[in-house]
């Protein structure tokens, strides 16, 4: 099967739409295998159609056997252009249309923070409302990197620990728990990270929450909390695309050639060849050197996108499968329920 997109209240479908009106006329509400999903993307401007597109891929890989429609929200707190505004407000659900629905699935994704504190943020009260609003209204929600620190520090006052370097790269993770939504995974496979912050496992596993995967050295990467719905914390992004940790490496590089910030960023680990490695070490040399802004038109990416594999693509395609399961398995309980209910009331009611 596959994934639609649920057109906004303006008719439209976003060009990030893997939308086919044949799969929306299968879509029943009264079929478990039919699911409804909503992502709350938070993503800057620049980022906000990429990342739509990451996680409808995402779902899509995951989506054997199952009908997907995913719906698109926007929290209006986030800092936006104008561009950003309008796609938002002419291609989203408005967060309000939120409150009175249902869904069978959530995602919340990160974002860059503007603060120290999370709880500064401009949109923190529409997110944690967010929050409080999956518990009672999903089977399942999914925090994304930030949305992952966001959601524990709201529900256990968990906070996050800054990194003396940034967590950027392709990481070695391990499986730690067998759990459904690790169900065929390698025990060591691949995951992308790019933060600065982390959690600690200790805090986590004393206010309940299970570790399902560890990064290589230590330190927990993916794990989880039975509330009245599941929610699943990814630090890592299984949903990045080939070249998305070289984006945001070129995109940090302009920010120090532009004097947005101190310090040459470090390029992502495990993620180039020896060759590119070598030529993006030169390119640091120089620009240390001489610094200008437009020394970033010489950055030496020609060919770059032939040489970054997607490593990760079938590990974050099977913990979706499993999720999309999981979510399916608890929608047959709740349509069961639901008709015995209806039975039920028939039989009472009956003369």
């Amino acid at each position: 099967m596959a994934v639609f997109l649920n057109r906004d209240p303006f008719g439209h479908e976003p060009k990030s739409a893997h939308s086919s009106h044949e799969l929306e006329t299968h879509f029943r509400e009264s079929d478990s295998r039919c699911l409804d999903i909503g992502l709350v993307n938070n993503m800057p401007d620049k980022a906000l159609q990429s990342t739509a597109r990451q996680f409808a891929r995402l779902l899509n890989a995951g989506s054997d056997g199952f009908v997907v429609r995913l719906s698109h929200y926007a929290l209006p707190e986030v800092p936006r252009s104008d561009f950003g505004r309008h796609h938002v407000t002419t291609r989203y659900f408005s967060i309000e249309s939120l409150w009175n629905n249902c869904l069978d699935g959530l995602i919340v994704t990160g974002t860059e923070p503007r603060t120290a504190n999370l709880m500064d943020e401009p949109y923190w009260g529409s997110l944690a409302k967010v929050f409080d609003w999956a518990d009672r209204n999903t089977h399942s929600t999914i925090l994304s990197c930030l949305g992952a620190h966001a959601g524990v520090l709201h529900f256990d006052g968990i906070g996050r620990r800054s990194f003396a370097d940034k967590c950027f790269g392709i990481f070695e993770s391990t499986s730690v728990s067998e759990y459904l939504l690790t169900a065929s995974v390698p025990s060591h496979f691949p995951m992308p990270h790019s933060r600065w912050n982390g959690l600690s496992e200790y805090e986590l596993s004393a206010a309940g929450y299970l570790p399902l995967t560890r990064l290589h050295g230590g330190g927990v990467d993916a794990f989880l909390r039975q509330r009245n719905s599941l929610f699943v914390f990814f630090q890592g992004h299984p949903e990045y695309e080939p070249d998305t940790l070289f984006l945001e490496y070129r995109r940090d590089v302009g920010r120090y050639l532009r004097r947005e910030r101190e310090a040459y960023p470090s390029a992502p680990v495990g993620y180039f060849s020896p060759g590119a490695t070598e030529r993006f070490a030169a390119f640091a040399r120089r620009a240390m050197s001489d610094r200008r802004d437009d020394l970033l038109a010489e950055f030496p990416d020609a060919g770059i996108d032939k040489e970054l594999g997607h490593r990760w693509a079938a590990v974050g395609g099977q913990i979706y499968r499993n999720w999309l399961g999981y979510l399916s398995s608890q929608k047959e309980q709740r349509l069961m329920k639901s008709k015995g209910h209806a039975k039920a009331l028939t039989t009472r009611t009956a003369p």
